[in-house]
């Protein structure tokens, strides 16, 4: 590919000490911001990382044969023979490049993307199935899989790097997908994953405490945030969650057709719960749909307040994306959660219900909704723990939450990382009162919680396992070791 085509779109300065060296010159078999994956044909960014600083390896990519630099900062030497192109941004430039070097595939398909603290995966997940039930080629991008149509390809990260994300929509437009549905990360907004991909609609599901370990203050998580909605097009839909004080601010100054969507708030897009149980609850949409209004009842399996908002986000955006009302709410009584959030498991009488819930507000979410439909003879035993190496403000907050909304807590270890899970659970200890401390049990080994948790439970009690939900490992001291939530908490109560 001539590099021209792949520059399209970027400002820059070309640097080279030979003349014939010229960017009309070139071509590119690749792009690369890993010195390591680096040939011939390669084009090399050099990305300023969190942790990384992608500068630092432009000689080791020249040595693997790269002769195409992209580059913030110039290198003190400049091997004859080597093109440079100095840019203000480099994670802006290699999201650019990336999509120009996939042939810009975002366009060729409906790319949707939803951003909020909780209910990315679901929300998702949903849609893709929507769609496929409905017929409709479609991939998903999330953290559980990635999907090209029903190819699963396994997911690394919430949102993938730029080269990856270009990649995947590429092979959802060779295969005919008429839409992708995108998680769509605070951090891979912040670092620029998402650079030079067009955006057909966005969802703003919610914001709670989260992820200031990285953005440091609510403030810049929200920034983050809206900055998904700021580069919407006129072309584009804008849909928010008005429940959430944060749903207007989201769609301030959006150039895109803003819809908004409820379950307490008068929006184009409305529920009511009008029944709720363990087994799912009966619905009424009200929308506005063109120049026109319905009101339909639909019954969906999915269980919660918090769910009934997801399931409202996936009908409006399938009704904004112009599908027969009645044709999206008979596919939507028929879908089922995304692994590991809210998932059931039984077995001597026991009910064990894994989900990922990961921050205060999630916790809290999934522990009401189980306190909703429970019987006052049924006990509800929580097993949390917090993530190592992340915002360790929320951890006191859980633990809390954990103990005010349950009959016995279980802190035990989610993904200690590179912590000692042992601080870890001190800090989560923090926030009980003596008394709740009395109540709680502390088991580092998870694997020890949960069967600890399935000895406690008499016959119709409930288990809460929360924090891991879909994973299937465990990070300690940066080594992941097979861990599956619903794998231990079956093997217990079916043996």
């Amino acid at each position: 590919m001539k590099l021209t085509d792949i520059l399209k779109g970027i400002d820059y300065e070309a640097f080279c000490e030979s003349k014939s060296c010229t960017v009309d010159s070139r071509e590119a078999g690749s792009i690369s911001f890993d010195s390591r994956r680096v040939d011939s044909s390669s084009v090399f960014v050099a990305q300023k990382g969190v942790h990384v600083d992608g500068h630092n390896y432009i000689g080791t990519a020249i040595e693997k044969g790269a002769r195409c630099i992209i580059c913030q900062d110039l290198p003190a030497e400049q091997p004859k023979g080597i093109l440079f192109l100095k840019v203000a941004n480099s994670d802006v430039a290699l999201g650019v490049a990336a999509s120009n070097f996939y042939g810009n595939p975002s366009q060729k398909l409906q790319l949707i993307g939803i951003t909020g603290t909780n209910g990315k995966t679901t929300t998702v997940t949903l849609l893709h199935r929507m769609m496929r039930n409905m017929g409709i080629s479609a991939g998903l991008i999330s953290t559980i899989v990635n999907r090209v149509n029903d190819e699963e390809i396994a997911a690394t990260h919430t949102t993938p790097d730029a080269v990856e994300l270009n990649s995947l929509l590429a092979q959802m437009v060779e295969k005919g997908c008429e839409y992708c549905f995108m998680e769509v990360s605070s951090h891979a907004i912040v670092q620029n994953r998402i650079a030079g991909l067009h955006f057909a609609g966005a969802i703003f599901s919610n914001i709670t405490h989260d992820h200031l370990d990285f953005h440091k203050t609510m403030a810049n998580y929200i920034a983050a945030k809206k900055a998904l909605f700021d580069s919407l097009g006129e072309d584009a839909f804008a849909l928010t969650n008005i429940d959430d004080k944060n749903g207007r601010v989201m769609v301030q100054n959006c150039k895109a057709r803003v819809k908004t969507y409820s379950l307490q708030t008068i929006a184009d897009f409305r529920s009511k719960i009008l029944e709720s149980s363990i087994h799912g609850q009966q619905l009424e949409l009200s929308c506005n749909i063109g120049s026109g209004s319905a009101r339909k009842e639909f019954w969906t399996p999915l269980v919660g307040r918090f769910n009934a908002y997801n399931i409202t986000a996936i009908t409006a955006t399938a009704l904004l994306c112009g599908f027969d009302i009645d044709e999206v709410l008979r596919v939507a009584s028929g879908l089922s959660a995304a692994p590991g959030r809210f998932q059931y498991l039984h077995g001597k009488g026991i009910t064990a219900i894994v989900d990922y819930a990961h921050t205060p507000d999630a916790l809290e979410n999934v522990m009401d909704t189980i306190n909703e439909v429970r019987s006052k003879s049924q006990n509800l035993i929580v097993v949390v723990g917090c993530g190592g190496d992340r915002d360790p403000l929320k951890r006191p907050i859980m633990a809390r939450i954990g103990a005010e909304k349950s009959n016995r807590l279980i802190l035990t270890s989610d993904n200690p990382r590179t912590e000692n899970p042992d601080n870890i659970l001190d800090q989560m200890e923090a926030g009980l009162t003596p008394e709740q401390r009395s109540m709680a049990v502390r088991i580092t080994d998870r694997r020890q919680a949960i069967k600890t948790a399935v000895m406690m439970a008499r016959e119709g009690d409930i288990i809460l396992i929360a924090g891991k939900g879909h994973e299937t490992y465990q990070e300690i001291n940066g080594v992941r070791h097979h861990f599956d939530d619903r794998e231990e908490v079956n093997k217990l109560l079916n043996d």
